[in-house]
């Protein structure tokens, strides 16, 4: 899922993927803002421990 990060090298917003790929330019990109990435990954990973303590016995 592609997501719009701010690039820190064109001084641009962008659709940038998990991986770093922008498509707005065709090619991977090093210094972006991938704060939107971390936040849903705790958000899944929270998620998944709450349903793990619901389920032990």
């Amino acid at each position: 899922m592609l997501k719009y990060c701010y690039n820190y090298e064109s001084g641009k917003y962008e659709y940038i993927d998990k991986d770093g790929y922008s498509w707005d330019q065709g090619k991977y990109v090093y210094n972006w803002d991938d704060s939107e990435y971390k936040r849903e990954e705790e958000k899944h990973k929270k998620f998944w421990e709450d349903d793990k303590e619901l389920w032990q016995y």
